[in-house]
């Protein structure tokens, strides 16, 4: 079950559900617009590979904005730090957003319960776009659970600004 905006005002005050800064104006009928961090990373190299650590150059989007090309991936961040332990954040872009060819996420739209940190978009641009920083990019909805809730502890927790890809790490044999 979805969470209304009201529910989500009701929840960020109770503490159940983090927003940081929480701006009500930005608040909608069932989810919550964010906006875009001021970091970008985008990869050094062209060929990628996930068994190693792929490096990264760092882009300060300026206030007149930053153009993105549609043939490169960039990691943004949202401003806000967000997340719950009671409920699964799910992120998508806002229809404004999609309607200039921006995608904000690829394939990763479910946050797992118990991240609470900035989340990294991976903008993906269908033809040359100028983003600003604190635009606002995507909304966030709130989702009921059925069953006992394991936290999210992984890699990515506590996240501030852009992470790139730690997939090498998957293929590291321990011991």
């Amino acid at each position: 079950m979805i969470l209304t905006g009201e529910k989500i005002k009701e929840e960020v005050g109770k503490k159940r559900i983090t927003i940081h800064p929480f701006r009500e104006k930005q608040l909608n009928p069932n989810s919550y617009n964010f906006t875009l961090g001021k970091t970008l990373k985008v990869y050094k190299e062209k060929t990628l590979n996930p068994k190693i650590k792929n490096e990264v150059k760092i882009i300060k989007i300026p206030a007149k904005g930053l153009v993105l090309k549609p043939d490169k991936i960039y990691l943004g961040h949202t401003t806000e730090i967000m997340g719950s332990n009671y409920y699964v954040p799910i992120i998508r872009g806002r229809s404004s957003t999609g309607r200039l060819g921006l995608f904000i996420h690829i394939t990763s739209d479910l946050i797992d319960i118990g991240s609470i940190n900035q989340w990294t978009l991976m903008l993906h641009p269908v033809q040359k776009i100028r983003i600003y920083p604190n635009m606002l990019i995507g909304q966030v909805t709130f989702w009921k659970v059925d069953g006992k809730i394991n936290l999210y502890n992984g890699k990515y927790q506590g996240s501030i600004g852009p992470r790139e890809s730690e997939i090498y790490k998957d293929f590291i044999i321990k011991k």
